[in-house]
């Protein structure tokens, strides 16, 4: 009996150990799958609008046609049971409606920079962003500042981007002026949607509708005031004294970017609650490897081997970057935080 006493507690002790790592085990196993999706549907999403808007030079519609498609979308599958999208609710789409504005205005600004330049040109100035992004995450965020080892590898990155505009034979003045605007928007994409996402009770399915559902009335907005609304309701545009028109090409790309928009509109949604803003951008920018790849063999609109040499410098130097903690974690006697908060 008395063995029996001192071999139970014993043996609690022994199977905490592995329930523990079983479960750290999971959480991280959901995190680097939630990167993989991420990484796939951002490296992929680049090409797919790029070739959309080869076809069809008005990324207005082209956005309002792919964010229109993703809320229509999860609400189709919501009500099949498929997923589970909170319903549209004032107050909760109040917090939403800055973080709809903010995500419109950093895929116009890119989709914008995107039709007046190289897909490099995007990247490597992406390739600078974490070190912007990680001041913003320590002044407004609550994180703590990169290590050495961290600064190293931002620093290499904006090193590889330095290096690679000295080699771009591309250059040009409107393209640049697009990517500087998309910098500061995308600054504060970053930055508010994280503090939105870790403000909210909605589901990454709710948040992703809701996000994607107030975008729809200031892009309808937009396309009326550039125009575009009427020159495609014409059936065709005009770009550098060229003709575009409708056509079956233009409408498979189109089909293929708002399909892939649902699936980059989650898979970032769902990334964002996980990990801190400046990591977030930090995989976003290395997954950019893969569109790198795929653009050199499908476009004759890329830059010298030197060129490209420096950006996969600048890319690679990702791999070297830790996520900085918050400075002033949450009392240990708290409730774990679930899967999906910003502690990975």
């Amino acid at each position: 009996m008395g063995d029996t006493a001192e071999k139970g507690p014993s043996r609690s002790r022994t199977d905490e150990a592995p329930i523990k790592t079983t479960e750290a085990q999971r959480q991280s196993s959901k995190v680097v799958f939630a990167v993989a999706a991420y990484a796939t549907c951002s490296a992929s999403m680049l090409i797919v609008n790029k070739l959309c808007i080869t076809y069809l030079p008005a990324p207005t519609m082209v956005l309002f046609l792919q964010l229109s498609f993703t809320a229509l979308a999860i609400r189709a599958m919501t009500h099949a049971g498929i997923v589970d999208a909170d319903p549209l609710d004032v107050e909760k789409a109040k917090p939403f409606v800055l973080v709809a504005l903010a995500f419109l205005g950093a895929l116009y600004t890119n989709v914008k920079t995107l039709q007046y330049a190289n897909v490099e040109t995007f990247i490597v100035f992406r390739c600078s962003t974490p070190c912007l992004i990680a001041v913003l995450d320590y002044v407004f965020l609550g994180r703590a500042m990169p290590n050495l080892k961290s600064w190293a590898s931002l620093g290499a990155i904006v090193c590889g981007a330095v290096t690679y505009v000295s080699f771009d034979s591309d250059f040009e003045v409107r393209a640049y002026g697009w990517v500087l605007a998309w910098y500061v928007v995308f600054a504060f994409d970053q930055i508010y949607i994280k503090y939105a996402v870790d403000q909210s009770s909605l589901s990454v399915w709710g948040r992703t509708y809701y996000m994607n559902a107030l975008a729809v009335v200031p892009v309808s907005v937009l396309g009326l005031v550039t125009g575009e609304s009427a020159a495609v309701s014409r059936g065709g545009l005009t770009r550098e004294d060229e003709s575009y028109a409708w056509g079956f090409a233009g409408f498979c790309a189109l089909t293929a970017s708002c399909v892939a928009g649902v699936a980059m509109s989650y898979s970032a949604m769902q990334l964002r609650g996980m990990i801190s803003a400046t990591s977030f951008t930090v995989v976003g920018t290395m997954c950019k490897i893969a569109t790198v790849v795929i653009n050199c063999l499908i476009w004759d609109k890329h830059a010298s081997f030197a060129g490209l040499a420096a950006l996969f410098i600048c890319l690679f130097a990702g791999l070297g970057y830790e996520q900085s903690p918050l400075r002033n974690p949450p009392p240990a006697t708290t409730k774990p935080a679930p899967v999906g908060s910003d502690e990975v």
